[in-house]
């Protein structure tokens, strides 16, 4: 039985039938953490002492949880009480927060034993886990390239199978730009439907999700995220039913948009057009509704309108900017130039554009795009520029699909159906219409038994045991 790479709910199973216990499970992952990830360096923090501990008490006892006594890894950008938190920042370094974030309290009442923290840029500001404080995660297809961010450690943790499930955050792309570097499935939900909790989710466009290889974890882990807390700004109608039946369903037929065209203009690498083209291939022979039709998300000015809302969010930490990286001290020296009105504008002509494109959805279900515009970079691809305009920029040559979902409070997910000639795997994204979830989870475990991925191993072999 090999179980760094069944899936969450699997293993969940094993558990629930005593045929494996969760002490076992959890020092397998952490054998191989310590084996693999001196060369990925997924994980800024191990809790291997309370990891054990909580598996030993929950093998000793007996509960229901869905998740009882399954590892998962929480990403360094959500508060754990009792377990440094860096956000990727040397201001953080020395961490400790009192407290959990909502989400992290979910998971850990539905039974996760967290084994540990996972890599991400500072604040998850940009589409590159490349960190100062902590360093860079190296992608296990090939440690030369990026995994992609800002879930980049939670991505290479997964397909490395150092863990059977990582949580994630999306604010820009941040689940579906990782799964689409290493091979995985990430849905980043609606707005609403996972709380920020305690924390402010800047004008909604961050918010937590599965990141996961197969679709039925992401269905039963979305779940357990999912819902309401006291106070929150947003939220999402709640399904009709689980999730989990939702992905175990068939879609029916779906109009589906087909479009290679970003909403800003930057080239598409034709590995990239051609996961798409094929894709569409694949959706039409299922019996969808296939066309060609792009969203009108083309608006002159919307990089610097995104940027004049997106700086904000480095300013809003409490911490010295000196200890920023580079990029993060010139967007929060740009954001305290700004005046209240300047970003009242820039957030209000965001606002007006995302009607304009959620409108788009009264005649389709789901419109397909690559998940990103190249095939993963190598690691300082960033900062071979200088300035962090120029860097952002750079952001955008690799991700301009994403962060439109991220506007829009639209539900997205980036499905691993094609790899380059080279074996690296290219992502294709899906975007769903409001509180769509359902239907994208339905959508998806179709292409998940129709062009199976689950299988799929990174040349983990090509990894030194100690870098």
């Amino acid at each position: 039985m090999e179980l760094a790479f069944l899936s969450a709910t699997e293993l969940a199973r094993l558990l629930r039938r005593r045929e494996v216990s969760s002490l076992e499970l959890v020092e397998h992952c952490l054998e191989r953490i310590d084996r693999l990830d001196p060369t990925l360096n997924a994980f800024v923090t191990v809790c291997d002492a309370e990891a054990r501990e909580q598996a030993q008490r929950i093998d000793a006892g007996t509960g229901d949880e869905p998740f009882r006594g399954v590892p998962i890894a929480i990403k360094d950008l959500a508060a754990t009480a009792g377990i440094r938190t860096t956000f990727s920042s040397r201001g953080y370094a020395d961490y400790v927060p009192d407290f959990d974030t909502a989400v992290v309290r979910r998971l850990r009442e539905a039974g996760f034993v967290v084994v540990g923290k996972t890599n991400t840029p500072e604040f998850g500001t940009v589409a590159f886990t490349e960190s100062e404080l902590n360093g860079a995660t190296r992608n296990p297809w090939n440690v030369h390239l990026t995994p992609g961010g800002s879930s980049g450690g939670a991505a290479a943790a997964l397909a490395a199978g150092l863990v059977p499930a990582a949580h994630a955050t999306d604010g820009g792309g941040s689940i579906r730009i990782p799964a689409s570097c290493c091979g995985l499935f990430g849905l980043k939900p609606s707005r609403g439907r996972v709380s920020t909790a305690p924390f402010p989710s800047l004008e909604g466009l961050s918010t937590a999700g599965p990141l996961t290889r197969t679709v039925e974890d992401a269905a039963c882990l979305l779940d357990v995220l999912a819902g309401y807390e006291p106070g929150d700004p947003w939220w999402a109608p709640p399904p009709d039913r689980p999730f989990a039946d939702a992905a175990r369903d068939t879609p029916g037929r779906l109009r589906i948009a087909v479009t290679w065209t970003p909403p800003v203009g930057v080239p598409v690498h034709d590995e990239c057009l051609a996961a798409v083209t094929s894709a569409a291939d694949l959706l039409a022979e299922l019996g969808h509704d296939v066309r060609e039709e792009t969203p009108p998300w083309q608006e002159p000015g919307v990089f610097d309108t995104f940027i004049a809302v997106w700086q904000v969010g480095p300013a809003l930490h409490p911490v010295d900017v000196s200890l920023m990286t580079p990029l993060n001290r010139e967007l929060v020296e740009s954001a305290r130039a700004a005046s209240a009105a300047d970003y009242a504008r820039a957030a209000a002509s965001l606002q007006l554009l995302a009607r304009r494109i959620v409108g788009f959805w009264s005649g389709v279900d789901v419109v397909l795009t690559p998940t990103l515009a190249l095939p993963p970079v190598r690691i300082g691809w960033q900062d071979e520029v200088e300035g962090a305009l120029a860097q952002l920029h750079r952001n955008v040559e690799f991700t301009p699909f994403t962060s439109m979902a991220n506007l829009t409070g639209l539900p997205a997910m980036s499905l691993p159906l094609h790899w380059s000639e080279d074996d690296m795997p290219i992502g294709v994204q899906a975007i769903g219409p409001p509180a769509g979830e359902s239907l994208l989870l339905s959508l998806a475990s179709q292409l998940e038994a129709a062009r199976p991925w689950a299988d799929r191993r990174p040349p983990l072999e090509s990894l030194s045991p100690r870098g």
